[in-house]
């Protein structure tokens, strides 16, 4: 009866003490949450209750083991497995542990700062280091698990003599992985691009998306995904539309007749943008910048005060002066000109029919030379 007992009061009352302990440490952050509702640091941290019983669990279960003595031949299976439990939920309470207290951080730094420059960059920086924090904590966690296991320590020494030549191979063989690492910590730290900037990358406008330790994603205007490599964005050039202040300044070109009324055109631009919200009012003006023979090129400056209200001033500008112009002033849009030419003073056209040897009088008779 007692070889019974002894393994079901052991294994049993630590599960029940675990399921206990993982109950009053939730309920007394539960309630440290709703008592300090100005920081999210309690609510974030009872996302980490499955490993922190899981530790709890792992541990007592491995400090009483051998006080059950419950399948005494595979003691030493099963030891090692609660050890491989218990350093995996460690790692995994640690990285949820990190999270907390770094998106706390971030939360308190975003509601001081009213710069949306500045927390663009925090938010970068901290996504980036928890992924770093993440990968490290991974590494060891993995290399302790190896070392639990005999095999593994014996090669160690072998491994350690060989680490220079591993070392260089590795360095060669990963030389675009560590490029790309450095440069997502290059792109966190040296405020080069951040998520949320506008930028246009080969052309193609859109927001980041996503930074990572090895690639960035650009989402389009049209919704698709651009992902590319971090060392992109450190050795190759692009606009970035949010660098600085988000201020920006748009041109929206027309091609007109001649005979356009260009002081019209100014006047009538001003009225577009007093009804537009999205110009911000810093500076509006028209200019005739170009001629052809048959144009001339007429030039709208504006101002917004950032990339996706400039869009909705031009595409604005752009409708309502052409509609104004072909309701009010048709003449002033392109056309081809087919009307008969105007002859030089005391001169006369040369006709269709003029040849090598003959010409064509007024009355289209043709004279030979």
């Amino acid at each position: 009866m007692e070889n019974l007992l002894r393994p079901v009061i052991v294994v049993g009352g630590s599960v029940v003490l675990t399921v206990l302990i993982g109950w009053a440490t939730d309920r007394l952050l539960s309630k440290a949450d709703r008592r300090h509702p100005e920081t999210p640091l309690w609510g974030l941290l009872r996302r980490g209750r499955v490993p922190y019983q899981l530790v709890l669990c792992a541990a007592m279960l491995r400090g009483s083991y051998d006080a059950a003595q419950l399948l005494e031949d595979h003691r030493t299976g099963i030891g090692r497995a609660l050890t491989l439990v218990l350093i995996g939920a460690a790692s995994w309470l640690v990285i949820r542990i990190t999270a907390a207290v770094v998106e706390t951080t971030y939360s308190r730094y975003a509601r001081v700062h009213r710069d949306p420059a500045r927390i663009r960059r925090v938010r970068t920086q901290v996504s980036l280091i928890m992924r770093v924090v993440a990968a490290v904590v991974g590494v060891v966690a993995v290399a302790a698990m190896l070392l639990t296991f005999p095999a593994m320590r014996a090669a160690g020494a072998s491994l350690l003599a060989s680490a220079g030549i591993l070392g260089i191979v590795a360095g060669v063989a990963a030389q675009s992985t560590l490029s790309n690492l450095f440069a997502g910590l290059q792109i966190a730290f040296g405020d080069m691009v951040r998520i949320g900037d506008t930028v246009v990358v080969d052309g193609e406008w859109g927001t980041v998306e996503e930074i990572t330790l090895t690639f960035l994603t650009v989402r389009t205007w049209d919704e698709r995904r651009i992902t590319m490599p971090v060392s992109y964005f450190t050795s190759k050039p692009f606009e970035n539309w949010s660098r600085g202040t988000p201020q920006m300044t748009g041109i929206v070109y027309f091609h007109v007749d001649h005979t356009a009324p260009v002081d019209a055109m100014r006047e009538k631009l001003r009225d577009i943008l007093r009804e537009c919200p999205a110009w911000d009012g810093r500076a509006c003006g028209l200019d005739v910048t170009d001629t052809t023979p048959n144009t001339m090129q007429v030039r709208a400056l504006v101002t917004a005060k950032d990339a996706d209200d400039i869009w909705t001033v031009r595409v604005t500008v752009r409708e309502q002066m052409v509609r104004w112009l072909a309701r009010e002033h048709p003449y002033a849009l392109p056309r081809v000109n087919t009307a008969d030419a105007t002859p030089p003073p005391g001169g006369r056209l040369p006709g269709p029919s003029s040849s090598r040897d003959g010409a064509v009088s007024p009355d289209g008779a043709a004279h030979r030379a």
